[in-house]
């Protein structure tokens, strides 16, 4: 199922443009003939990855908006240009300078996401290793930011605590060990569901092998500390390293020899990429 489709995402959406439009733009209603019409195109500001245009006809269906088209100039996952036209809107002049924010502030967010994913992805080309991401969404942006990572060329973790079974340091705490911890979630979990157990250290790492894990999260480890829990590990268990991880550190990571890296940047530190709506009249 597309993500634009999700009823989250329309929920979103509406929650944007009662924030943004409130009892009316005031500005454009007041200066603006309404019969006027005009075409909106949205313009790359900087290079940057394009993703979330499909948004767009989201926010028009949302805001019940007549009459409008829009035309995808550049394709989900293309490189733009400084100065690229990425899309063009038609429709009555009002209803583009009443939607232009939200428009502008859902594209660019998903293209800063994609954007940094991309070069986190180029960063260990060549390696065993795979991008993925974390839970360390914006609020009530899950589906978005996660969209916009695959976009990216990333991969996607869980979606949600419901999603996947992984025991962090706090449930082994809670358990009382890493044994009880897993044997526990295995006598409810059905058989679909994987394993996986957050390790800071070689003896964790054994604790978790021998009570049949599927896959180690290996946690802010140096790269030193993380080959060799790689070799220790042996292809016995699905490796992801986390913690920490920078465009600067990554290539030493892969390097190391995990199957995946999780990266909680890509969704919380993402800059937004720089777009803009030039406006003329029909």
């Amino acid at each position: 199922m597309s993500p634009f489709t999700h009823a989250a995402v329309r929920r979103l959406v509406r929650l944007a443009l009662e924030e943004d439009l409130g009892r009316g733009d005031v500005t454009t209603l007041g200066t603006v003939d309404s019969a006027a019409t005009a075409v909106g195109r949205i313009v790359a500001r900087q290079p940057f990855l394009v993703a979330g245009l499909p948004i767009v006809c989201v926010v028009l269906e949302e805001a019940r908006v007549d009459d409008a088209r829009f035309e995808i100039r550049c394709p989900e996952g293309t490189e733009a240009e400084s100065q690229d036209t990425v899309g063009e809107l038609h429709a009555r002049a009002t209803d583009l300078l009443s939607l232009e924010r939200v428009i502008l502030n859902f594209v660019q967010r998903m293209s800063g996401v994609a954007t940094l994913t991309r070069r986190f992805v180029e960063a260990i080309d060549g390696t065993r290793a795979r991008i993925v991401d974390t839970r360390k969404t914006l609020p009530g942006w899950r589906i978005l930011d996660k969209y916009a990572v695959s976009v990216g060329g990333g991969a996607n973790h869980r979606f949600g605590l419901d999603d996947g079974i992984l025991i962090k340091d706090n449930h082994i705490v809670a358990c009382g060990g890493i044994a009880s911890a897993v044997a526990r979630v295995r006598r409810g979990a059905h058989h679909l569901l994987r394993v996986e157990v957050e390790c800071e250290n070689i003896a964790q790492v054994d604790e978790a092998l021998a009570a049949g894990c599927d896959a180690i999260l290996l946690d802010n480890m140096s790269v030193s500390e993380l080959a060799t829990a790689v070799r220790h590990i042996a292809g016995r268990a699905l490796i992801e390293a986390s913690g920490g991880v920078t465009l600067a550190t990554v290539r030493g990571i892969a390097d190391a020899g995990p199957d995946l890296i999780s990266v909680g940047a890509l969704t919380h530190s993402s800059p937004s990429s720089d777009l803009a709506m030039d406006l003329a009249l029909a």
